[in-house]
């Protein structure tokens, strides 16, 4: 295909999915590029959407029943072949709204504008037995229930075992059948420039669909956007972007007007916006991130929403800054980790090596060190991730906890269905309806 050709919602899925095999590229970034170059609109956008996340969700089970009506394995095949098909099966079996003809024509056609018109054959050959099966796929092979639950929801065994050794079979079928469903955004509305009952009257109007998140105040949940950052909405600051468990995590930071807060991980900086809303943007937040670019996405963002309270700055945060020592009345430290939690958002998380996960937890426990002396006494330090894995998460803190008797845990009252929790929560989309989350509130005593 010519660069200068328009391409179509399914070229530039395919263009997705190319660039995360080739270039290891975020699906969610490479997609909004894509997108914005290609000039698709809300509904071809959509459509371009769902074909790259269902793709992403399902890889495995497609690759198992493209493997069963190939020649070749479909390692072996040429990526951009492997991934046609994988864009076509998807549609026929996933995808009640797009005629079977049209995913098997149109993946024929696909394969010829790549300029591989020999494979254009086997493509239409291995869609059309997609086709004849949709409603009787061959099994999938006998082994454990570990093998099973890995090939049938598309997510690596090594994580499979490890949810089933946390929760248990039941509850880690549930968790991996939601990390493959499509979930509402969850919005917060930003009480400086609109209230909910406005917002919502007003993306109605705009063609969303809107619910008032069923457990949290302020929040909306919204389907149905397109491209949300062309809202007018947006645009002109009157919602934040978050999850009920990134909200929640702001709320145990009880940050009130007049406090001086610092967050030592804030990019994009949501946890920081969030905040700054609950203190009527008066007092200070610092928030800081590694990467020079990304603070300037918290500055954006911040200037967006019209926040004056927060201001940004390039630090390590495992970096001593003598000047921060015991000034703070809450600190953030949300800190890199695996993601696990937020695979339904971000489908590529759960193809990560998991070795280089392993160094994870020697990072977070330098952050949380080092950020626990920016609290002053009688404040508070939160921790979070967006991950499950214990090793992240409680290890972390109640090794600090132990090593720190000036810090105690300290009860939240979550609202329902979370609930009071005495210091630490696990928040998980299958209980809770949220991304997957961990939260820990300490406090420095006096």
């Amino acid at each position: 295909m010519s660069p200068r050709e328009k391409r179509s919602a399914r070229d530039v899925a395919l263009d997705a999915l190319m660039q995360v095999d080739k270039a290891n590229a975020w699906s969610d970034e490479a997609l909004r590029r894509l997108i914005a170059q290609n000039g698709l609109d809300s509904r071809d956008a959509a459509f371009a959407t769902r074909l790259c996340y269902g793709v992403m969700q399902n890889r495995m089970l497609l690759d198992y029943y493209i493997g069963c009506w190939c020649a070749q394995k479909p390692e072996r095949l040429e990526p951009v072949i492997r991934s046609i098909l994988r864009i076509g099966g998807y549609q026929i079996l996933f995808m009640d709204r797009v005629p079977h003809r049209a995913a098997v024509n149109e993946a024929v056609e696909m394969t010829r504008r790549h300029g591989r018109p020999k494979a254009a054959g086997m493509v239409n050959a291995v869609l059309r037995r997609f086709v004849e099966h949709w409603m009787d796929m061959p099994d999938l092979p006998k082994g454990s229930t570990a093998d099973y639950l890995s090939l049938q929801y598309s997510h690596p065994k090594w994580l499979v075992l490890r949810l089933l050794d946390l929760i248990g079979p039941d509850e880690t079928q549930e968790f991996l059948r939601l990390d493959n469903d499509a979930v509402p955004t969850c919005i917060q509305v930003n009480p400086l420039k609109t209230t909910a009952e406005d917002l919502e009257r007003e993306l109605r109007g705009d063609g969303v669909t809107v619910e008032p998140h069923p457990w949290l105040e302020g929040c909306l949940e919204i389907t149905g956007t397109g491209d949300l950052r062309s809202l007018p909405a947006f645009r002109e600051g009157r919602f934040l972007v978050q999850d009920a468990a990134a909200r929640l995590a702001a709320m145990a930071a009880s940050a009130a007007p007049g406090d001086r807060v610092l967050d030592v991980c804030a990019a994009p900086g949501g946890k920081s916006f969030s905040m700054a809303m609950d203190m009527g943007d008066r007092g200070q937040i610092l928030s800081c991130d590694v990467h020079p670019y990304k603070v300037k996405l918290i500055e954006s963002g911040a200037q967006r929403l019209g926040l004056t309270c927060i201001r940004a700055a390039a630090a390590d945060a495992r970096e001593k800054h003598a000047a921060w020592e015991g000034q703070a009345d809450v600190v953030m430290a949300d800190v890199p980790c695996s993601g696990l939690g937020i695979i339904r958002k971000k489908p590529d998380i759960r193809y990560k090596n998991p070795k280089e996960l392993a160094q994870l937890p020697l990072v977070q426990r330098a952050i949380l060190e080092n950020a626990s002396g920016y609290v002053r006494p009688g404040g508070t330090l939160v921790y979070s991730t967006c991950t499950v894995l214990p090793e992240e998460n409680e290890d972390v803190t109640g090794d600090f906890l132990d090593k720190h008797p000036e810090f105690e845990p300290v009860r939240t009252a979550f609202p329902l269905p979370v609930g009071p929790c005495p210091g630490q929560v696990t928040l998980w989309p299958q209980r809770h309806g949220t991304d997957g989350f961990y939260i820990c509130r300490m406090r420095r005593k006096d």
